[in-house]
């Protein structure tokens, strides 16, 4: 498993697909919230703080994340290296965690130049000794699991079709319908047609929890959703891998 998590991570690093997903993430972080004049701005904000930044990363991670994942399993179904990937002396499980985690990697190569934002909030606040340093990491830790389980659903898609197009269109889907903010369960759940059950669509949504964890204090409950998210798809995508060697 590690010597195929170090190829994953190498064929990223080694081509443009990976340096494209850093460039483009941190291109349009920084002109969204240092350039443009909108709501995101952290400079025209009326707190030092990073809540902008926070609550629009998912939105980019939405449509390059799946940019990364769609060629993780359709590519090798495509060409069909998948056959060579089953007889190696690795179980199907050690597949997907390889190039899950290498996916992750790339994420959090992303993620971390964006920690220049926290130093530069900490000295543009009037008073950074009262600056929130527990909701800004666990914010971090938020976006870190929202991304991860968008790299879950990337996977699982991949593994359905040997067309990347398509494994981009489905991630991109169902991503969208767990998104924060503005996805398919969280716009249900507000529009307060099922009375009691609104609450339910919400909870099933990845906002509610997100803004959980945002507030500064980790409650197992929210790392739990975030977690069942990414196991949930991960096995599905186990299913589906083990039903093409029927």
């Amino acid at each position: 498993m590690k010597a195929l998590y170090f190829k994953e991570v190498q064929s990223f690093l080694s081509s443009v697909i990976g340096y494209v997903f850093i460039l483009i993430y941190l291109i349009a972080s920084g002109i969204m919230h240092w350039v443009a004049s909108t709501d995101a701005n952290l400079l025209e904000g009326t707190e030092a703080d990073l809540i902008p930044f926070f609550n629009s990363s998912p939105m980019i991670f939405l449509i390059l994340i799946p940019a990364i994942t769609m060629r993780s399993i359709a590519e090798e179904r495509r060409t069909g290296t998948i056959e060579l990937l089953f007889t190696r002396p690795i179980s199907d499980i050690q597949i997907l965690l390889a190039k899950y985690f290498a996916s992750v990697t790339l994420m959090l190569i992303a993620i971390l130049p964006t920690f220049i934002y926290y130093y530069s909030m900490t000295q543009l606040a009037l008073e950074p000794d009262t600056f929130d340093h527990g909701a800004t990491i666990t914010s971090y830790l938020g976006l870190i699991l929202i991304g991860s389980s968008f790299v879950a659903i990337g996977i699982f898609t991949s593994s359905l079709t040997n067309s990347q197009i398509v494994a981009f269109i489905l991630a991109l889907f169902f991503s969208w319908i767990l998104m924060p903010g503005f996805g398919g369960i969280a716009l249900l759940g507000s529009y307060n047609l099922m009375g009691d059950f609104d609450a339910v669509f919400q909870y099933f949504g990845m906002d509610y929890h997100y803004n959980g964890i945002k507030r500064g204090l980790i409650d197992t409950k929210n790392v739990i959703y975030f977690l069942s998210i990414i196991v949930l798809f991960i096995y599905a995508a186990l299913t589906v891998i083990k039903s093409l060697k029927k």
